[in-house]
């Protein structure tokens, strides 16, 4: 029979087949040959010993000129078959693309598709797919593709490394360049996903397969239901059960299964119904999953009567008891903390004649502990031996319940108890412990339990680094956080990133912003693919550090790598432009978030909310709130607190304590800042009594006013003219013992001044510099103009010139006050010396003031300085008179 292929490719598909070695490698070939044919054996030996010559050169030494030549001297013309073998020997991925250029411009043309193949198979295998883009675009152009066992090859090395977002974007990139990926490489890159889950992606590859033409199965439609209702999105799920239906494809048992567990699961206990008395009116008889799987979903549901009604109905017309399904009702009852019922279902199937499993005995000890009954949890630890053997999983919920109820010293004896039953700590009773002493601030405790783990017996995971990781980085201990991480890299471990985002979060806590970056530029240095919570995470941190453009860059580095932002990501955006003074920016988000389908949360409601206030848009800010109620999100404090803000910052102060009145009748406790706002919007209006009296429920609720509500009722007692009454609430608040700030003494200071009590005004002045205040701007200037207009002159010249030097920045009021000072005591020179400092700032000079001084320069016989005072008047006089007449 004659062969179907040219030699050339020929020889190449028998070169195909994987090998171990030399031998190996040839053996098929020599044997498919017949036997009598000695030339062609010759020539098969011909090339392995190519292949072995042409691997000790490449194995001798770094890639360069010399190698080249020695490769040349070898072989000048290496042919297809040669050129395979060595490929397949190769490991080095780097090595084998040098070698596969170095042989393509010897040939002087492109390589056989057999050779492409290999070279990719070698990425494979060494899990380097640095060139594989370009690998591809060149088959393409070379009008052929890799075969289907390539293509599944290169996916699967790509979901063992746990690169599932670089396996997606392989074979988004395949049918780029127009190739059909195997129909393997689609189920296997489908079945990581759904153990991430990743389910748009999910859809998106099940889409292709389809357009392709890949006949799809009632399981891969079960897949992609499970992962969709699993995370909620019913709508989704029930669109792909219906184009399941419209393709003629009858629902099995475990379909229906699965859609009454991952519905039940999200809350859906009346479609799981659905699905359960749907599958037995298309002739399917519920078996013991559909029934334990319907009772879970009840008992979950808190709806134990109908969980009960079920099981009853399913125990009755059996023989022999379905452990599986009393476990699930014995865990029922635990839940519901019915201990009494489920030890008699205990009784019952013993009576029944089936034993009570550990299963049974671990569900009950499960609620116990979950219940704080931590004696009666050890009271049926030994009832239990009577029936069953304590198990792994008893001794680790024993941990976690003794760690939980902060009982140490018990959870190491129960550890001991399990290493005299001859069960040794596995890793996850060792995570539990680790986890709950980092958790209960155990810290020392917790690492030396790490220290002391037999890694012969017992091996840390990535588990373990991560929670002992988190729980160092949260105390502040991040250089020994970051210490363990190196250990984790040293160990091999899988890392992934939620270690990452530990890392990051708590380098941020601790004022370490530098560090943190440096952490995101080594996870994507090493290969290792963000997911959407680190990016969240990390754009958090870099707002709270007030890197606003960094922040924003980050937002959309969510959408290039192809994540779609959620409703966490733009509350993190928006809150983040809000502290920064961005806030006009939330509208154009908000709608952004509305139009990509994101389900607000009630702190998406409440950033969002916060952020119409602050830019002004307090009728939207108002819908939201109503809108929030409608869809059954409970207005929390912060919501309340930041419309009552905005409304009292626009002076619409009825309906804002209006909304106050709502939010105390719906039992919301209301915080010192929301009585803050209240009273600062009543006192800016003249609303003093109004104020007084929120002040006064503030303090009957048992909340201490702090010195920002003190500051708006002392700025409106002021503002009305009632120092006095000021003054008395200013001591009210120090025998509450509420310390005064910077900005209270400038309240009282600018009070006084303004009613001419210039030297009480001093003696705060006095005081606020023994407590050691600074002074803002402001309060300098009030000082300093109360001093010139009480004629201390000498001192309000000293202590402008101090307000100078500490690098103050005096305003127009400022320099005028002082001239006029200045010009009243006779001080004509230094008044004009600060006449012309006062210009050469820029600063507007008075006509009240030019008169001031123009006369006492008048007096001090200063003719020339005059002549400019009054040059600059004139010039004064004539704008003034020209800004009228426009």
């Amino acid at each position: 029979m004659k062969t179907l292929f040219s030699p050339r490719v020929a020889s190449c598909k028998r070169l195909s087949s994987t090998c171990d070695g030399p031998s190996d490698l040839y053996r098929g070939a020599v044997s498919s040959v017949d036997g009598g044919n000695q030339e062609n054996q010759r020539k098969f030996e011909g090339i392995r010993q190519g292949v072995d010559a042409v691997c000790r050169i490449l194995e001798s030494g770094p890639w360069g000129s010399s190698l080249e030549n020695a490769l040349s001297a070898c072989d000048g013309n290496p042919n297809t078959d040669l050129v395979i073998g060595v490929l397949r020997r190769l490991k080095d991925v780097n090595l084998a693309v040098k070698y596969f250029r170095w042989s393509e411009r010897k040939f002087d043309q492109a390589h056989c598709p057999e050779a492409y193949n290999t070279l990719l198979m070698v990425m494979a295998r060494s899990r380097n797919f640095d060139g594989v883009d370009q690998i591809l675009e060149e088959m393409s152009i070379a009008g052929f593709g890799p075969s289907n066992s390539t293509c599944i090859e290169l996916v699967v090395s790509l979901v063992k490394s746990r690169k599932l977002r670089e396996a997606f974007d392989l074979i988004q990139a395949m049918r780029k360049f127009k190739f059909r990926p195997a129909f393997s490489a689609y189920t296997t890159l489908i079945g990581a996903l759904s153990a991430v889950p990743e389910a748009d992606l999910m859809l998106t590859l099940f889409q292709q397969m389809q357009e392709l033409g890949y006949e799809v199965n009632v399981h891969l439609f079960t897949t992609l239901i499970r992962v969709f209702a699993s995370q909620g999105r019913v709508d989704a799920a029930l669109s792909l059960l219906d184009e399941m239906k419209s393709c003629s494809f009858e629902a099995d048992i475990v379909l229906y299964n699965v859609c009454i567990d991952c519905f039940g699961k999200v809350g859906k206990v009346d479609m799981a119904w659905k699905f359960f008395h749907e599958m037995k009116s298309h002739g399917l008889v519920p078996d013991d999953v559909t029934f334990t799987s319907m009772i879970g979903v009840l008992c979950k549901a808190n709806k134990l009567d109908e969980a009960v009604d079920l099981f009853e109905q399913m125990d009755s017309n059996r023989k022999v008891p379905c452990a599986y399904a009393y476990s699930t009702m014995i865990m029922g009852y635990g839940l519901a903390g019915k201990f009494e019922e489920a030890y008699n279902l205990l009784e019952r199937q013993r009576q029944k004649g089936c034993i009570p499993s550990v299963i049974a005995y671990n569900c009950i000890l499960t609620c116990l502990g979950k219940k704080g009954k931590t004696d009666e949890a050890l009271r049926i630890f030994e009832e239990m031996k009577k029936d069953a053997v304590p198990n792994l999983s008893t001794y680790n919920i024993f941990m976690n319940m003794l760690c939980k109820a902060g009982k140490l010293d018990a959870a190491f004896e129960m550890r001991d108890t399990m290493k005299l039953a001859g069960l040794f700590p596995h890793v996850t009773t060792v995570n539990i412990m680790i986890d709950r002493l980092c958790k209960a601030q155990k810290l020392d405790e917790a690492c030396s339990i790490f220290e002391e783990m037999d890694h012969n017996v017992c091996t840390p995971n990535a588990i373990t680094f991560c929670s002992l990781i988190d729980g160092l980085g949260r105390r502040g201990r991040v250089d020994e956080a970051y210490r363990l991480y190196e250990k984790m890299l040293d160990s091999d471990k899988i890392r992934d990133a939620i270690v990452y985002t530990s890392l990051i979060r708590n380098f941020f806590k601790a004022g370490r912003k530098e560090d943190g970056h440096k952490i995101y530029k080594e996870m994507v240095r090493q290969g290792i693919s963000p997911d959407l919570t680190l990016l969240n995470t990390y754009m958090n941190c870099v707002f709270t550090a007030g890197e606003t453009e960094k922040g924003r860059a980050l937002f959309e580095e969510i959408k290039a790598r192809k994540f779609i932002p959620d409703a966490r990501s733009y509350s993190i955006l928006i809150h983040g432009l809000i502290k920064a003074g961005f806030a006009r920016e939330t509208y154009e988000l908000f709608y952004a978030m509305k139009e990509q389908g994101c389900v607000l949360d009630t702190l998406a409601y409440n950033t969002v909310i916060d952020g119409f206030c602050k830019s002004g848009k307090v009728n939207k800010a108002y819908q939201l709130l109503e809108e929030m109620k409608v869809k059954g999100h409970q207005p929390t404090v912060v919501t309340y607190g930041s419309v009552i803000d905005g409304l009292a910052k626009i002076d619409r102060l009825d309906e804002a304590y209006m909304l106050f009145e709502e939010a105390k009748s719906q039992g919301v406790e209301l915080n010192v800042v929301v009585y803050s706002s209240l009273v600062d919007g009543f006192g800016k209006v003249g609303r003093i009594d109004e104020a007084y009296l929120i002040m006064e429920e503030l303090m009957q609720k048992g909340l201490t006013a702090n010195v920002y509500t003190w500051n708006c009722l002392l700025d409106a007692l002021v503002k009305a003219m009632e120092i006095n009454e000021a003054l008395v609430c200013f001591n009210s608040m120090k025998d509450l013992n509420c310390a005064p700030n910077a900005i209270t003494y400038s309240i009282l200071i600018n009070g006084l001044c303004r009613v001419r009590k210039f030297n009480k005004a001093f003696v705060f002045w006095q005081e606020m510099q023994k407590q050691g205040l600074q002074p803002n701007v402001i309060t300098y200037t009030t000082m300093i103009s109360g001093l010139a207009k009480a004629g201390n002159v000498l001192e309000a010249m000293g202590l402008f010139e101090r307000f100078k030097k500490n690098g103050g920045l005096p305003d127009s009021g400022c320099y005028n006050t002082m001239i006029e000072g200045l010009s009243i005591a006779n001080k004509a020179t230094e008044a004009y010396s600060l006449f012309e400092e006062t210009r050469l700032k820029g600063c507007n000079i008075y006509t009240k003031t030019c008169v001031i001084l123009l006369d006492a320069l008048h007096k001090a016989e200063c003719l020339e300085q005059a002549a400019i005072v009054g040059a600059v008047l004139r010039e004064t006089a004539k704008s003034q008179h020209a800004a009228r007449s426009l």
